[in-house]
């Protein structure tokens, strides 16, 4: 646990130096590509951008998580089971169909912003979350359920204090997955106006500029190391109090 805490810390102190420095690296950046005339991304700070990519892939991910954690619990319980296969089939729809084609058709409908980007990726990020709900309430043993039915406890009693807890590392684990995919899917926001990390990959794919799609790419990648780093510290105090 305390080298996955140091990790974490500099990976986490890695990127705030990067998107620090950033602004003040044109230099190296003219020497690695002195063909262009530009290579350094300075329409945004980094900064800015980070945290606009961050707030994005957060509002997403807890809609997915919220959608995602709700179904799979529903379809768990007695009452929902018949609806278990056409839950899966629609999350794995959801995903399969490109954030790409899903912005294509929400434009027009919801014009250009974040409406359409939220959508696509809160589709993208749904399958992930089903499925570890789904697995975490398959994992608590047969024999918890009943010693919470003999203690007389009532089936909300017994799916928020026994179920869900024993759950939550299985369920945490899509959750983190969902959120990663979304940090990497978020970039493709700026193709409709969103301002993200996504916004020099996508500036520089249009003009030829390949020193500011490294520089986004860069950025994005680390966000999500960094990211992952968290929900797998997260991951482990959940599993160690379930068990």
């Amino acid at each position: 646990m305390k080298v996955l805490r140091t990790s974490l810390f500099w990976l986490l102190a890695l990127f705030i130096t990067l998107l620090a420095a950033l602004p003040y690296s044109e230099a190296l950046w003219a020497w690695l590509f002195p063909e262009l005339d530009r290579p350094l991304y300075q329409q945004d700070s980094f900064a800015s951008l980070a945290l606009a990519h961050l707030g994005l892939v957060g509002v997403s991910s807890l809609l997915a998580a919220a959608m995602g954690i709700s179904a799979g619990v529903a379809v768990t319980r007695p009452a929902g089971r018949e609806f278990r296969p056409l839950a899966e089939t629609l999350a794995a729809v959801g995903q399969t169909f490109p954030p790409v084609a899903v912005l294509a058709v929400a434009v027009p409908v919801l014009g250009f912003g974040q409406a359409p980007a939220l959508i696509a990726l809160v589709l993208y990020g749904l399958l992930p979350v089903l499925q570890g709900t789904l697995a975490g309430m398959a994992a608590v043993p047969a024999g918890v359920r009943e010693v919470a039915n003999g203690v007389g406890m009532s089936a909300w009693q017994r799916l928020w204090k026994v179920e869900l807890p024993l759950a939550a590392p299985v369920i945490l684990a899509g959750v983190r997955t969902s959120v990663i995919i979304n940090i990497g899917t978020a970039a493709i926001a700026s193709t409709v106006g969103v301002r993200s990390l996504g916004t020099p990959v996508i500036i520089g794919l249009s003009g030829f500029n390949t020193a500011w799609v490294i520089q986004g790419a860069l950025t994005v990648a680390l966000m999500a190391i960094v990211v992952d780093r968290a929900f797998e510290r997260l991951q482990k105090c959940f599993t160690r109090h379930a068990e």
